[in-house]
Protein backbone atom coordinates (compact mmCIF):
# COMPACT_ATOMS: atom_id res chain seq x y z
CA UNK A 1 0.00 0.00 0.00
CA UNK A 2 1.56 3.58 -1.29
CA UNK A 3 1.87 6.18 1.12
CA UNK A 4 -1.11 8.24 -0.65
CA UNK A 5 -3.50 5.19 -0.56
CA UNK A 6 -2.92 5.09 3.62
CA UNK A 7 -3.54 9.22 3.45
CA UNK A 8 -6.55 8.82 1.70
CA UNK A 9 -8.33 5.96 3.66
CA UNK A 10 -7.27 7.71 6.41
CA UNK A 11 -8.92 10.73 5.80
CA UNK A 12 -12.27 11.55 7.02
CA UNK A 13 -12.80 14.76 4.48
CA UNK A 14 -12.54 12.42 1.78
CA UNK A 15 -14.79 10.14 3.15
CA UNK A 16 -17.64 12.95 3.86
CA UNK A 17 -16.97 14.09 0.14
CA UNK A 18 -17.75 10.38 -0.90
CA UNK A 19 -20.95 9.92 0.72
CA UNK A 20 -21.80 12.75 -1.45
CA UNK A 21 -20.82 10.95 -4.49
CA UNK A 22 -22.47 8.81 -7.14
CA UNK A 23 -20.02 6.46 -8.27
CA UNK A 24 -20.74 2.99 -9.63
CA UNK A 25 -20.27 0.03 -6.67
CA UNK A 26 -17.49 -0.93 -5.46
CA UNK A 27 -15.72 -3.40 -7.61
CA UNK A 28 -17.39 -2.18 -10.75
CA UNK A 29 -15.11 -1.17 -13.70
CA UNK A 30 -14.99 2.49 -13.83
CA UNK A 31 -13.42 4.70 -16.80
CA UNK A 32 -11.90 8.32 -15.48
CA UNK A 33 -11.20 11.07 -17.93
CA UNK A 34 -8.67 12.64 -15.97
CA UNK A 35 -6.76 15.65 -17.41
CA UNK A 36 -4.48 16.19 -14.27
CA UNK A 37 -6.14 19.58 -13.27
CA UNK A 38 -7.71 19.19 -8.98
CA UNK A 39 -11.63 18.26 -10.13
CA UNK A 40 -10.34 14.68 -12.33
CA UNK A 41 -8.12 13.96 -9.62
CA UNK A 42 -10.41 14.34 -7.06
CA UNK A 43 -12.60 11.58 -9.27
CA UNK A 44 -9.87 9.51 -9.29
CA UNK A 45 -9.21 9.63 -5.47
CA UNK A 46 -12.37 8.85 -4.76
CA UNK A 47 -13.43 6.47 -7.17
CA UNK A 48 -10.32 4.28 -5.84
CA UNK A 49 -11.42 4.97 -2.08
CA UNK A 50 -15.03 3.51 -3.20
CA UNK A 51 -13.22 0.30 -4.06
CA UNK A 52 -13.82 0.70 -8.15
CA UNK A 53 -11.64 -1.00 -10.53
CA UNK A 54 -10.40 2.15 -11.96
CA UNK A 55 -8.81 2.66 -15.28
CA UNK A 56 -7.56 6.74 -15.34
CA UNK A 57 -7.22 7.73 -19.31
CA UNK A 58 -5.49 11.16 -20.04
CA UNK A 59 -6.10 12.62 -23.66
CA UNK A 60 -3.65 15.43 -24.74
CA UNK A 61 -4.79 17.59 -27.25
CA UNK A 62 -1.94 18.91 -28.23
CA UNK A 63 -2.60 22.27 -28.00
CA UNK A 64 -0.37 23.69 -25.39
CA UNK A 65 2.88 23.81 -25.10
CA UNK A 66 3.75 21.33 -22.82
CA UNK A 67 0.96 19.33 -22.76
CA UNK A 68 2.96 15.64 -23.60
CA UNK A 69 3.98 15.77 -20.06
CA UNK A 70 1.07 15.76 -18.34
CA UNK A 71 0.02 12.14 -18.76
CA UNK A 72 2.82 11.50 -16.94
CA UNK A 73 1.33 13.57 -13.73
CA UNK A 74 -1.34 11.31 -14.24
CA UNK A 75 0.01 8.24 -14.77
CA UNK A 76 2.05 8.86 -11.67
CA UNK A 77 -1.00 9.01 -9.26
CA UNK A 78 -2.89 6.50 -10.86
CA UNK A 79 0.25 3.94 -10.35
CA UNK A 80 0.28 5.03 -6.47
CA UNK A 81 -3.47 4.56 -6.00
CA UNK A 82 -2.95 0.87 -7.90
CA UNK A 83 -5.66 2.44 -10.90
CA UNK A 84 -4.52 0.89 -14.79
CA UNK A 85 -3.59 4.25 -16.65
CA UNK A 86 -4.06 4.37 -20.74
CA UNK A 87 -3.03 7.71 -22.61
CA UNK A 88 -4.08 9.15 -26.03
CA UNK A 89 -2.70 12.11 -28.47
CA UNK A 90 -5.24 13.81 -30.73
CA UNK A 91 -4.12 16.57 -32.46
CA UNK A 92 -6.34 19.89 -32.18
CA UNK A 93 -5.57 22.68 -34.72
CA UNK A 94 -5.54 26.36 -33.43
CA UNK A 95 -8.96 28.00 -35.00
CA UNK A 96 -12.55 29.33 -34.41
CA UNK A 97 -14.67 26.72 -31.90
CA UNK A 98 -11.73 25.67 -30.27
CA UNK A 99 -13.48 24.45 -26.90
CA UNK A 100 -15.76 22.86 -29.11
CA UNK A 101 -13.83 20.99 -31.66
CA UNK A 102 -11.27 19.84 -28.45
CA UNK A 103 -14.47 18.55 -26.66
CA UNK A 104 -15.59 16.44 -29.83
CA UNK A 105 -12.03 14.86 -30.63
CA UNK A 106 -11.43 14.22 -26.59
CA UNK A 107 -14.84 12.38 -26.40
CA UNK A 108 -14.02 10.26 -30.04
CA UNK A 109 -11.47 8.43 -28.18
CA UNK A 110 -13.14 8.19 -24.93
CA UNK A 111 -15.43 4.95 -23.72
CA UNK A 112 -18.83 6.01 -23.99
CA UNK A 113 -19.68 5.57 -20.27
CA UNK A 114 -16.47 7.75 -18.96
CA UNK A 115 -16.80 9.49 -15.55
CA UNK A 116 -16.13 13.00 -15.70
CA UNK A 117 -15.12 15.22 -12.76
CA UNK A 118 -17.45 17.76 -13.29
CA UNK A 119 -18.85 19.74 -10.38
CA UNK A 120 -21.36 21.84 -8.76
CA UNK A 121 -19.27 24.78 -10.31
CA UNK A 122 -19.44 23.72 -13.87
CA UNK A 123 -23.09 22.79 -13.40
CA UNK A 124 -24.03 26.52 -13.19
CA UNK A 125 -21.71 27.88 -15.84
CA UNK A 126 -23.16 25.22 -18.20
CA UNK A 127 -26.68 26.87 -17.00
CA UNK A 128 -25.31 30.34 -17.82
CA UNK A 129 -24.39 28.98 -20.91
CA UNK A 130 -27.11 27.51 -22.36
CA UNK A 131 -29.68 30.43 -21.16
CA UNK A 132 -27.64 32.88 -23.17
CA UNK A 133 -27.66 30.32 -26.22
CA UNK A 134 -31.12 30.77 -25.88
CA UNK A 135 -32.08 26.87 -24.85
CA UNK A 136 -35.43 25.78 -23.57
CA UNK A 137 -36.20 23.90 -20.46
CA UNK A 138 -33.85 21.15 -20.86
CA UNK A 139 -31.10 22.97 -21.37
CA UNK A 140 -31.60 24.71 -18.40
CA UNK A 141 -31.70 21.59 -16.83
CA UNK A 142 -28.00 21.32 -18.00
CA UNK A 143 -25.68 18.31 -17.04
CA UNK A 144 -27.72 15.02 -15.66
CA UNK A 145 -26.69 13.20 -12.85
CA UNK A 146 -25.25 9.96 -13.06
CA UNK A 147 -22.35 7.32 -12.42
CA UNK A 148 -20.83 9.01 -15.47
CA UNK A 149 -20.62 12.59 -13.44
CA UNK A 150 -20.13 11.27 -10.15
CA UNK A 151 -18.48 14.50 -8.29
CA UNK A 152 -21.17 16.57 -9.36
CA UNK A 153 -22.57 17.52 -6.19
CA UNK A 154 -19.26 18.16 -4.75
CA UNK A 155 -17.11 22.03 -5.50
CA UNK A 156 -14.35 22.62 -6.74
CA UNK A 157 -12.80 24.80 -3.46
CA UNK A 158 -13.27 20.76 -1.76
CA UNK A 159 -11.72 19.29 -4.89
CA UNK A 160 -8.81 21.55 -4.76
CA UNK A 161 -8.70 20.75 -0.63
CA UNK A 162 -8.86 17.12 -0.89
CA UNK A 163 -6.21 17.53 -3.62
CA UNK A 164 -4.04 19.54 -1.37
CA UNK A 165 -4.87 17.28 1.82
CA UNK A 166 -3.46 14.35 -0.37
CA UNK A 167 -0.54 15.76 -1.27
CA UNK A 168 -0.58 15.67 -5.13
CA UNK A 169 0.27 17.47 -7.99
CA UNK A 170 -2.22 19.15 -10.36
CA UNK A 171 -2.13 20.36 -14.00
CA UNK A 172 -2.61 23.78 -14.33
CA UNK A 173 -4.39 24.23 -17.53
CA UNK A 174 -3.62 27.86 -18.64
CA UNK A 175 -6.45 28.25 -20.77
CA UNK A 176 -8.75 27.74 -17.46
CA UNK A 177 -7.86 31.74 -17.71
CA UNK A 178 -8.33 32.22 -21.48
CA UNK A 179 -11.25 35.04 -21.95
CA UNK A 180 -11.70 33.95 -25.31
CA UNK A 181 -13.72 31.33 -24.26
CA UNK A 182 -17.10 31.51 -23.17
CA UNK A 183 -16.88 29.30 -20.03
CA UNK A 184 -13.99 31.32 -18.99
CA UNK A 185 -15.86 34.67 -18.71
CA UNK A 186 -18.61 32.74 -16.71
CA UNK A 187 -16.21 32.07 -14.49
CA UNK A 188 -14.05 34.56 -13.89
CA UNK A 189 -16.42 37.40 -15.03
CA UNK A 190 -19.71 36.72 -14.78
CA UNK A 191 -20.71 33.96 -11.38
CA UNK A 192 -18.15 36.80 -9.56
CA UNK A 193 -20.44 39.26 -9.97
CA UNK A 194 -23.61 37.76 -9.76
CA UNK A 195 -22.28 36.26 -5.83
CA UNK A 196 -21.11 40.01 -5.75
CA UNK A 197 -24.93 41.45 -6.44
CA UNK A 198 -26.87 38.91 -4.51
CA UNK A 199 -24.82 38.65 -2.05
CA UNK A 200 -24.88 34.94 -1.64
CA UNK A 201 -23.16 31.79 -3.23
CA UNK A 202 -25.07 32.09 -6.67
CA UNK A 203 -23.13 28.76 -7.96
CA UNK A 204 -25.29 26.75 -5.15
CA UNK A 205 -28.61 28.39 -6.50
CA UNK A 206 -28.17 27.31 -9.92
CA UNK A 207 -27.03 24.03 -9.26
CA UNK A 208 -30.21 23.55 -7.53
CA UNK A 209 -32.58 25.26 -9.93
CA UNK A 210 -30.87 22.90 -12.57
CA UNK A 211 -32.17 20.13 -10.67
CA UNK A 212 -35.59 21.29 -10.34
CA UNK A 213 -35.82 21.87 -14.07
CA UNK A 214 -34.51 18.56 -14.64
CA UNK A 215 -37.63 17.28 -13.11
CA UNK A 216 -39.93 19.22 -14.56
CA UNK A 217 -38.29 18.40 -17.72
CA UNK A 218 -38.30 14.83 -17.18
CA UNK A 219 -42.62 15.15 -16.10
CA UNK A 220 -42.80 16.87 -19.67
CA UNK A 221 -40.66 14.52 -21.68
CA UNK A 222 -43.21 11.52 -20.54
CA UNK A 223 -46.25 13.41 -21.28
CA UNK A 224 -44.76 13.82 -25.45
CA UNK A 225 -43.99 10.53 -25.84
CA UNK A 226 -47.57 9.26 -25.58
CA UNK A 227 -47.72 11.74 -28.85
CA UNK A 228 -46.75 10.24 -32.24
CA UNK A 229 -44.80 12.81 -33.80
CA UNK A 230 -45.19 11.32 -37.41
CA UNK A 231 -49.46 11.67 -36.93
CA UNK A 232 -49.87 14.86 -38.45
CA UNK A 233 -53.33 15.65 -36.94
CA UNK A 234 -52.53 14.62 -33.16
CA UNK A 235 -48.80 16.91 -33.15
CA UNK A 236 -51.06 20.01 -34.42
CA UNK A 237 -53.57 19.27 -31.86
CA UNK A 238 -51.05 18.83 -28.74
CA UNK A 239 -50.01 21.87 -26.16
CA UNK A 240 -47.17 23.29 -27.87
CA UNK A 241 -44.91 22.50 -25.13
CA UNK A 242 -44.74 18.74 -25.63
CA UNK A 243 -45.43 18.93 -29.24
CA UNK A 244 -42.17 20.93 -29.61
CA UNK A 245 -40.91 17.49 -27.23
CA UNK A 246 -42.29 15.47 -29.71
CA UNK A 247 -40.81 16.77 -32.81
CA UNK A 248 -37.43 17.78 -30.80
CA UNK A 249 -37.07 13.85 -29.81
CA UNK A 250 -38.04 12.17 -33.07
CA UNK A 251 -35.55 14.25 -34.75
CA UNK A 252 -32.53 13.98 -32.56
CA UNK A 253 -32.81 10.33 -33.55
CA UNK A 254 -30.18 11.39 -36.63
CA UNK A 255 -29.46 15.35 -35.45
CA UNK A 256 -30.61 17.34 -32.57
CA UNK A 257 -32.66 20.26 -34.13
CA UNK A 258 -32.78 23.94 -33.51
CA UNK A 259 -35.79 25.72 -32.08
CA UNK A 260 -36.24 26.90 -35.80
CA UNK A 261 -36.08 23.79 -37.12
CA UNK A 262 -38.91 22.47 -35.05
CA UNK A 263 -41.15 25.48 -35.74
CA UNK A 264 -41.15 24.66 -39.08
CA UNK A 265 -41.96 20.46 -39.27
CA UNK A 266 -45.05 22.26 -36.68
CA UNK A 267 -45.86 24.02 -39.42
CA UNK A 268 -46.04 21.15 -41.39
CA UNK A 269 -48.07 19.34 -39.21
CA UNK A 270 -50.52 22.01 -38.81
CA UNK A 271 -50.67 21.97 -43.00
CA UNK A 272 -49.50 26.02 -43.42
CA UNK A 273 -46.78 24.03 -45.85
CA UNK A 274 -46.55 20.37 -47.41
CA UNK A 275 -43.17 19.92 -46.53
CA UNK A 276 -39.38 21.78 -44.75
CA UNK A 277 -35.95 21.28 -44.62
CA UNK A 278 -34.56 20.05 -41.36
CA UNK A 279 -30.73 19.96 -42.62
CA UNK A 280 -28.53 17.43 -43.64
CA UNK A 281 -29.78 17.05 -46.59
CA UNK A 282 -33.16 15.70 -45.17
CA UNK A 283 -37.04 17.12 -44.91
CA UNK A 284 -40.18 16.44 -43.63
CA UNK A 285 -43.33 15.82 -45.64
CA UNK A 286 -46.54 15.61 -44.73
CA UNK A 287 -48.93 12.78 -46.92
CA UNK A 288 -51.59 11.41 -45.61
CA UNK A 289 -51.71 13.46 -42.37
CA UNK A 290 -48.50 11.53 -41.99
CA UNK A 291 -45.31 12.94 -41.64
CA UNK A 292 -41.81 11.35 -42.76
CA UNK A 293 -38.60 12.60 -43.25
CA UNK A 294 -36.95 11.95 -46.78
CA UNK A 295 -33.39 12.25 -48.37
CA UNK A 296 -33.64 15.50 -50.53
CA UNK A 297 -30.60 14.19 -52.55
Amino acid sequence: MSALTERLEASNFARELLERCNFAPAQTRVDCAVSGGQDSMAMLLLATLNGCRVRAIHVDHSIREGSQYESKVVADVAKLLGAEFESHTIKVEPGPNLEARAREARYSVLPNDVATGHTVDDQAETLIINMLRGAGLQGLAAMQTGFNRPILALRRSETRRLCHEMEIDCVEDSSNADLRFLRNQIRHRVLPLLDEVAQRDVAAILARQAEIFRQDSATLDQLADQIDPTDAKALAGAPIALARRAVRKWLTENYPPDAATVERVLEVARGDTTACDIGMNREVRRSRQRLQINKTR
